[in-house]
């Protein structure tokens, strides 16, 4: 069965988007991107070279060319801030961008308000052609609706919060998302996962894709949780599509009854 992710006007057959932090060399992270089939990653822009010349390697040289670029807002706290993001992968042809507003340094939770506040600005500014915008939001129904309404092309709940590894913590909440932007725009969930057992979870309860990072690199074995990551979306999805029995009370034979 061929299914494809559709963000904006690109298609990925894979459904796990990843990032390109905390690996132990630069080596080792593209060797797990090229593991776990990813065919989108997330980089921030401050770690990208703008001045190609007399340069030495740089993240960039180990990104595959074929993989889409993510860049994203981290880093940026307002608005405006955000806003010069979007305006400098604009200038670098880039057409993607994940807005990332940090609400506090602790917990790294994303602010919903300042995020409506960013997306109204770019909208101004670039149409849906120009840049398609994946915002991180928070496990909540209310400000997921509100993030697409102001312009959101792709809402990204947190599963919990960003490098914790504690898995999908409101699996109802989750659910109430992708039921209520069903058909509006993709839902991927975005941090917390922490193995391959969560990522299976959060596809079977519907969301498009997973974007993480973490439970790969911080793995005792990262090439080997890459691939794990990569089979567990896979697995999840179909168990999705398929559309799980009933949950029973008491217990039913699965043998027939047979007659003598």
């Amino acid at each position: 069965m061929r299914e494809t992710l559709v963000l904006g006007t690109k298609e990925f057959e894979s459904r796990l988007i990843l990032g390109t932090g905390k690996y132990a060399s630069l080596e080792l992270m593209q060797k797990c991107h090229e593991k776990a089939g990813a065919q989108m990653v997330t980089v921030a822009l401050r770690r990208v070279p703008l001045n190609s010349k007399n340069r030495k390697k740089s993240i960039l040289d180990f990104i595959d060319s074929k993989i889409t670029l993510l860049p994203n807002t981290a880093g940026a706290q307002t608005a405006i801030e955000a806003l010069r993001i979007c305006d400098l992968a604009n200038s670098l042809e880039l057409k993607f961008l994940k807005l990332e507003l940090i609400a506090d340094n602790k917990t790294l939770l994303p602010d919903a308000i300042e995020s409506c506040k960013a997306l109204e600005l770019i909208r101004r500014k670039y149409d849906k052609e120009e840049m398609y915008v994946m915002v991180y939001a928070p496990d909540d129904p209310i400000a997921s609706r509100r993030l697409y309404e102001a312009g959101a092309d792709c809402v990204m709940p947190a599963g919990s919060p960003i490098g914790s590894g504690r898995g999908i913590e409101n699996t109802s909440n989750i659910k109430l998302i992708v039921a209520d932007l069903r058909g509006k725009c993709p839902v991927i969930l975005d941090a917390g996962i922490g193995s391959a057992k969560d990522a299976v979870m959060a596809m079977e309860l519907g969301v498009d894709a997973i974007l993480l990072n973490s439970a790969i690199a911080y793995s005792k074995e990262p090439l080997i949780m890459a691939e794990a990551m990569k089979l567990a979306c896979r697995a999840g999805r179909l168990s999705y599509l398929s559309g799980r029995m009933d949950k029973k009370l008491y217990a039913t034979a699965s043998s027939p009854e047979w007659e003598f």
